[in-house]
């Protein structure tokens, strides 16, 4: 791999990749799913009488065949995700807990809302049945620091062990701290990535009213829809995305293989309202600037960029326009929640996945059901069929509500 120095630091191995999506269990399965730009949105039974009754499940996930029952009755779902994906990255990195060194191993997963299915459950336990039937288990499964513990757990991971919470920006950032956890030396490895999983009818009802969410209920695979003049609001999705990051040394040292390095990370906020982009999109471009500074990269050097693309009416004219901006027209641009939708907190860890993959195979998945482009967007968006390009930089974006911004870049090693 490159010892070229980034601006603040040498670059961090990408060494192993797990994925947990709507695109299905395992990373081949997921990459096979997004080059073809398969929908995975689907009428979903849990939110009958909803203003939407539409999300992005995981397929064919059971949780007990996974992990046995006994550990998988005592965790939520995105607890659940994060695991498998874990052990498949862990996998592909060729590491095997307890052959290293605990204390110099830590994680960092990104979650935005905990486990609120299970909040959800318990709390309507509590109305209609009573105090005695909340289970004990409520606050370890809800809390949104208890996957990185459960992680650590699992696999002996003895050193910092953190969750960021940057709503839709998590899994991005804790991408970036873990890289920063590598660089300056507290680290060898660091797990890292995202997990969500908030498909409850409170949380979709709230983001309904809020209107976020598409209702476009009479043909779901059809509703998220990036950068599309026709969208109307992204699907709520649940997934896992974990990546395997080493300090460069260290993966050298075990002959492991590099899948790319995460060179930049760049991170703002827009200070400018709860739920809306800055209009002129500022922040998310300090954010994206950061990034490529800090990977000591021009503009010119990207040659894709994953966007964080969500189907909504503001924010995908904004990210377009900032990316024009920054980039003119020279990258290629897709959103890979035209397939998977919106797992939130995990969103950012499943398209850096997602970006880590294009580099590797020089393809650009195409944006899902994009018919006809927005007339305000004059990026280079790739639709219906994946580019073949040879590529050596690519970015990550992810926005978020309150304004939190996280840009990652990658390059080949």
């Amino acid at each position: 791999m490159s010892d070229r120095p980034a601006a603040g630091g040498p670059d961090v191995a990408v060494t192993g990749i797990g994925l947990v999506t709507p695109a299905g269990l395992g990373v081949r399965e997921n990459w096979q799913r997004v080059t073809a730009g398969e929908a995975t949105a689907a009428t979903d039974p849990a939110f009958a009488g909803l203003l939407t009754d539409i999300s992005c499940r995981v397929p064919g996930f059971d949780a007990a065949r996974e992990l046995g029952k006994r550990k998988a009755w005592r965790l939520d779902r995105y607890t659940q995700l994060a695991l498998v994906a874990a052990k498949e990255a862990l996998a592909d990195a060729g590491l095997t807990p307890g052959d290293w060194d605990g204390p110099r191993v830590g994680v960092v997963i990104g979650n935005a809302l905990g486990g609120t299915a299970t909040f959800e459950e318990q709390v309507r336990n509590l109305v209609v049945d009573g105090a005695q039937t909340v289970s004990p288990m409520l606050v370890p499964m809800a809390a949104a620091n208890m996957v990185s513990g459960y992680l650590a757990m699992e696999f002996g991971a003895l050193g910092p062990n953190l969750v960021t919470a940057t709503a839709c920006a998590s899994g991005a950032t804790a991408l970036g701290v873990a890289r920063d956890l590598l660089r300056s030396g507290a680290c060898d490895v660091v797990i890292a990535g995202g997990a969500e999983s908030s498909l409850s009818p409170a949380i979709v009802s709230a983001f309904a009213r809020m209107g976020a969410l598409s209702r476009r209920n009479d043909a779901p695979e059809a509703a998220s829809r990036p950068f599309d003049a026709g969208r109307d609001g992204f699907v709520l999705a649940e997934a896992a995305s974990i990546l395997v990051l080493e300090r460069p040394d260290h993966a050298r040292a075990r002959g492991a293989r590099v899948r790319a390095c995460l060179a930049g990370y760049g991170a703002s906020a827009d200070a400018h309202h709860a739920t809306a982009p800055d209009p002129q999109g500022a922040g998310a471009e300090r954010a994206i600037r950061a990034a490529l500074a800090d990977a000591s990269l021009t503009p010119d050097d990207i040659d894709h960029v994953n966007a964080h693309g969500t189907s909504t009416a503001l924010n995908d004219v904004i990210e377009a326009k900032v990316v024009e901006r920054v980039f003119g027209q020279h990258p290629a641009v897709t959103s890979t929640k035209g397939v998977t939708g919106h797992s939130l907190g995990a969103a950012g860890a499943v398209e850096a996945a997602y970006t880590v993959l294009a580099l590797e195979n020089g393809v650009v998945p195409p944006t899902a059901n994009l018919d006809s482009l927005d007339p305000e967007v004059s990026v280079d968006v790739v639709s219906k069929a994946p580019r073949h390009l040879r590529m050596k930089a690519a970015l990550s974006n992810s926005f978020a509500f309150g304004g939190q911004n996280a840009v990652l870049v990658f390059t080949t090693p």
